[in-house]
């Protein structure tokens, strides 16, 4: 009897291989870059213990910087939360966070990442993202193309931003023939962006609301786009974001400037960024300039704007810095279009959002934070962020 059941036993083990070998292994389905990279909220849920990744500036100086530091503090408080665990990836270029990606993809724990670009160049880096499935916020600087499959596109209201400077420009006077500096930070989305919404509010196709006041502005003149071309062509120039780059600039081309705006007694200043104004003050200070240019420049009406917040650009308007009374000398006008880098923060709890499944937003939306005016009427109620 007992051999009986040995032999019966090894049979049906010879029926069981069989039968596996019979059947074919699932297929390993590699995920298509050309569709929407955003797995369901519901199933990122399922993966809390899971790591959220933030990519961002090295947190030196500027605005960039400081929108680090608030994401390197979001990140601590999620860590000492517990839920998830929260990584902060620190970088200079567009490149570096290409690598950043790949290194996150090997670890293969992550349930979502917050992008940050610093350079177009970080394209490579949201491609890998959508390509291997990973649901990733882009923030600030949108990328066309990858933008189309973030979960969500956050940033400021660029185009608000410009709108609201053409209005306050135009409210002081600027108006078709007007001499006008642009002072561009970059090529990317975000000067882009601006630059549309000046366009924009002039052609009469969109309004400025402003937050702080709770009102939206039209324009008291709609231009033509010969009349904005002609006011945008003399004098703009790209300043990768930095005091020093429109400095140089302007070192240059402001007795031009000068010279051209003398005729209608006006000059008027589109500066997408504190750090240029400040180049355009530090320029004004020193010696690069001759008398006679500064003169001349003193006895224009000279309306300047700039955008990010600043304290110190704060503490010029409201005449409390040393650099205040050369801003009193110089400009009829001074202010700043609040776009605060706390958002950061903001955008990092979206993505908290996200994996706890409180989620109404499609694939490729965008989120932008409002923005608002400050100038001396204001600027008391606003506390702005160190940059320097």
């Amino acid at each position: 009897m007992k051999k009986f059941l040995a032999i019966l036993m090894c049979a049906m083990m010879l029926v069981g291989v069989a039968a596996c070998a019979k059947a074919p292994a699932p297929a390993a389905e590699a995920p298509a870059a050309e569709q929407p990279a955003a797995p369901a909220a519901a199933a990122a849920t399922e993966s809390a213990g899971g790591t959220i990744y933030v990519l961002g500036p090295t947190p030196d100086h500027g605005w960039t910087a400081q929108a680090g530091v608030y994401a390197e503090r979001k990140v601590a408080d999620i860590n000492a939360e517990g839920k998830y665990k929260a990584v902060y990836m620190a970088a200079s270029t567009g490149e570096e966070q290409v690598d950043q990606v790949q290194t996150i993809l090997a670890n293969g724990d992550a349930v979502g990442v917050v992008f940050f670009a610093l350079e177009d160049a970080a394209k490579a880096g949201q491609e890998a993202l959508i390509a291997a499935n990973v649901p990733f916020i882009s923030f600030d600087r949108i990328i066309e193309g990858p933008d189309k499959y973030a979960i969500l596109n956050a940033s400021g209201d660029n185009w608000q931003c410009g709108a609201g400077i053409a209005y306050w420009l135009q409210q002081n006077g600027m108006a078709p023939g007007a001499t006008l500096v642009t002072l561009i930070g970059d090529n990317g989305t975000v000067c882009s962006r601006r630059q549309e919404g000046f366009e924009q509010f002039l052609r009469g196709e969109i309004e400025y609301f402003d937050k702080d006041k709770n009102e939206s502005y039209t324009t008291t003149q709609v231009w033509t786009q010969d009349e904005i071309n002609a006011l945008t062509a003399d004098y703009k120039t790209v300043c990768n974001w930095s005091a020093d780059g429109a400095y140089q600039y302007l070192e240059q081309k402001l007795p031009e400037i000068v010279g051209k705006a003398k005729a209608a007694g006006s000059l008027y200043i589109y500066s997408m960024d504190d750090e240029m104004t400040f180049g355009l003050m530090n320029l004004l200070e020193a010696n690069a300039i001759d008398e006679a240019t500064k003169a001349d420049f003193a006895a224009l009406n000279v309306y300047t704007s700039a955008i990010g917040g600043m304290a110190e650009l704060y503490a010029v308007i409201d005449g409390t810095s040393a650099q205040a009374p050369t801003a009193q000398t110089y400009f009829d006008g001074l202010m700043s279009v609040y776009f605060s880098p706390k958002m950061f923060e903001n955008v990092i709890n979206y993505m908290l959002d996200y994996l706890a499944g409180n989620w109404d937003y499609q694939v490729g939306d965008g989120k932008y934070e409002p923005v608002w005016i400050v100038d001396a009427g204001n600027v008391a109620n606003y506390e702005g962020f160190t940059g320097h």
